[in-house]
């Protein structure tokens, strides 16, 4: 008696498909099985080696081989600018381009040929100037061959690498352009190695196509023994004087096919999402303890000089002032010294990466009118202005390693290869991912892959300086360290830098000022002291940990939009918007209602307990005025006996109390 075999505990039994779906798909299996079994079937084993290196079948091997290679060479050199074209520039047409490109893999072969024949023939639109300028014939030629195998078979490559290209992110070309590399080369030493699997899969399935291709050919270059007649030509012929003969070199064709398809298992539709390393995979464990930042041991095979400690070898020391004009989204002035670091700051959606973007040259929903000292760079493309940007994921490039990576934009400012490697592992070591010099992106922690771009930007010696949050992906205690080693380096910079960020501690010990944005307009452009004591943001004030109630001043304080009213001991014209800033700490609480000195006070519940440091934050909300954060100590909070739900007095002295005009 047969038994079924146990199953593991906890797993789900595999679900049965249904009959009516299952049943024509076995039947689609047979279908496409039954022409294959068939050539293996009736192939004459004995007699395959004498079928295949027959004269006739060798020559036109041999011509099939050169025909679909040159065949590639074209849909190469044409079809991988036509795919960047498509996945990249948006152009009026482009739905009618794409149309063209797949029109060849659903135009019956003939009718392509006869095509050919009107477009490049002797008495096509342009075969009599080919023929008069140059000399060249087409049809009935090994090159007319050539042209019939490509035109059938550059969709392919066309259709794989578009595809690729638009799913790889343009972050990685974006950071490469900003780092003062030009369009090309951004595309040689970037884009293509990123889309290897992509363009590999395209080319080997363009390959095979033109290999195979039978219609066009015999249509347009005609069917000549060692000029034209290509293996499937030939095949055919020999259909109808050796059949036998046929299907041997038909099994040749076949397993040519079957080959080119298991070879590529599946990257016909590999993206660079999934070929190329993450930062966030396979990560390699930070140090426990971190080195002190120091220049390393020189490479004998690099240059042996020494780098100085704040300009790279190469680079002098330039002053660069910024003066920026932005329309569109964001609009605002912005000016600074050289030597100046800005913090930019605000709520998601105001304008902060539009700002960056704008500076860099890159699209976005604003446009930036730039100078750069004496020098106009509002027309200037990415490359030429100077500039360095870490994003907010690293983008770095996962073909290059850790040093390659912080290497490229000198190289492609010009440095020489030594020098610019020298210099990469100056700025490697400073950031303490020196000793990870030889390691790729995807051996990388998200933390270390962010010290890595930050290396990248500094190696880059930029005239202005772009940091979208370069600490969010450290730890605390790395976080510090970094920050510590760009304060010294901001220190020594005499270009101009800003550092978009939500950290109130960068904000206040990287900048020289704070940038606030809201809606992409300027709400405060202050130095970092006068932000801190008098913010004209409530996301501000609440980033900096202040409580911050936005209303109209009165003669007494502020009352809010709901009719609360604030009492404050300097009080604002009335009628001017304000905002009035509690500070947790002079925030007291209390069990019953207090009595004497506070001018202010409400009732509420408490919403939420948190612990910051030794003290604790609580939050108590109100149905008579906003919600109100105090900060006390553990005792206090025992001694009043607060949890989640205790209903308690709050009172904040007049004198506590800020109003700033908004």
């Amino acid at each position: 008696m047969k038994t079924r075999p146990a199953r593991a505990p906890g797993t789900t039994p595999p679900a049965r498909p249904p009959l009516a779906l299952a049943l024509p798909a076995a039947l689609a299996v047979a279908f496409l099985m039954l022409p294959l079994l068939g050539i293996l079937a009736r192939t004459p084993w004995g007699d395959l080696a004498e079928h295949l290196t027959a004269p006739g079948a060798v020559t036109a091997l041999r011509l099939s081989l050169v025909v679909s290679g040159w065949a590639l060479a074209l849909a190469l050199l044409l079809g991988v600018p036509l795919a960047w074209l498509l996945a990249r520039v948006p152009f009026r047409g482009k739905a009618f381009v794409r149309t063209l490109v797949l029109l060849p893999m659903v135009l019956p072969p003939t009718v392509g040929g006869v095509a050919l024949l009107l477009g490049f023939g002797r008495r096509g639109l342009l075969g009599p100037w080919l023929e008069d300028w140059f000399g060249i014939t087409l049809p009935f030629h090994t090159a007319g061959a050539v042209v019939a195998a490509a035109f059938v078979s550059m969709p392919f490559l066309v259709i794989s690498l578009e595809g690729t290209l638009a799913a790889l992110s343009t972050r990685y070309e974006e950071a490469a352009a900003s780092l003062g590399a030009s369009p090309f080369r951004v595309f040689r030493t970037v884009t293509l190695p990123m889309v290897a699997p992509g363009l590999a899969a395209g080319a080997a399935l363009t390959w095979a196509r033109a290999l195979g291709e039978f219609g066009a050919t015999i249509t347009f270059a005609g069917n000549l023994p060692g000029t034209t007649q290509t293996l499937p030509l030939h095949v055919y012929l020999l259909l109808q004087d050796d059949p036998e003969a046929a299907t041997s070199v038909s099994l040749l064709l076949l397993a040519i096919a079957m080959a080119v398809l298991i070879a590529l298992r599946g990257r016909w539709t590999t993206t660079p999402a999934t070929a190329a390393p993450r930062a966030d995979r396979d990560p390699a464990p930070e140090p426990r303890t971190a080195p002190e930042p120091g220049p390393s041991a020189p490479d004998p095979a690099q240059d042996p000089a020494p780098v100085p400690d704040s300009v790279p070898a190469g680079r002098a020391p330039r002053a660069t002032a910024l003066d920026a004009r932005l329309t569109g989204f964001t609009e605002l002035a912005l000016t600074a010294e050289g030597g100046t670091t800005l913090a930019v700051v605000g709520p998601n959606g105001a304008g902060k990466t539009t700002l960056l973007r704008a500076l860099l040259g890159l699209p976005t929903r604003s446009h930036a009118a730039l100078r750069l000292g004496a020098t106009d760079l509002t027309d200037a493309p990415p490359h030429r202005r100077s500039t360095a940007w870490v994003p907010q994921s690293p983008a770095l490039f996962p073909h290059l390693t850790a040093l390659a990576n912080t290497a490229y934009g000198p190289r492609a400012q010009g440095v020489p290869r030594a020098e610019a490697r020298a210099t990469a592992q100056h700025w490697l070591d400073r950031l303490d991912v020196g000793h990870l010099a030889g390691r790729r992106p995807g051996q990388l922690s998200g933390g270390q892959a962010g010290r890595v771009a930050l290396a990248r930007a500094l190696a880059a010696r930029p005239r202005l300086l772009l940091l979208d949050e370069p600490l969010a992906a450290l730890d605390q205690t790395t976080r510090a360290r970094v920050r510590t080693t760009l304060r010294r380096h901001l220190d020594d910079f005499d270009g101009v830098c800003l550092i978009v960020t939500h950290d109130p501690v960068e904000a206040v010990s990287l900048a020289d000022r704070v940038l606030v944005l809201e809606d992409g307009r300027t709400v405060q452009d202050a130095p970092p002291a006068e932000v801190s004591r008098h913010p004209r943001s409530p996301w501000v004030a609440r980033m900096l940990g202040h409580n911050a109630w936005a209303g109209t001043a009165t003669a007494d304080g502020l009352r809010t939009p709901d009719g609360t009213l604030v009492i404050a001991a300097e009080p604002l014209p009335p009628g001017a918007g304000a905002l009035a800033v509690i500070a947790p700490e002079a925030v007291s609480l209390h069990r019953d209602r207090p009595t004497g000195s506070p001018r202010n006070v409400w009732s509420g519940t408490v919403g939420e307990l948190t612990a910051v440091g030794s003290r604790l934050r609580v939050l108590v909300t109100s149905a008579t005025a906003p919600d109100l954060v105090a900060e006390i100590t553990p005792g206090a909070a025992a001694e009043l006996g607060l949890r989640e739900g205790s209903e308690v007095f709050t009172s904040v002295k007049a004198t506590e109390v800020v109003l700033v005009l908004v």
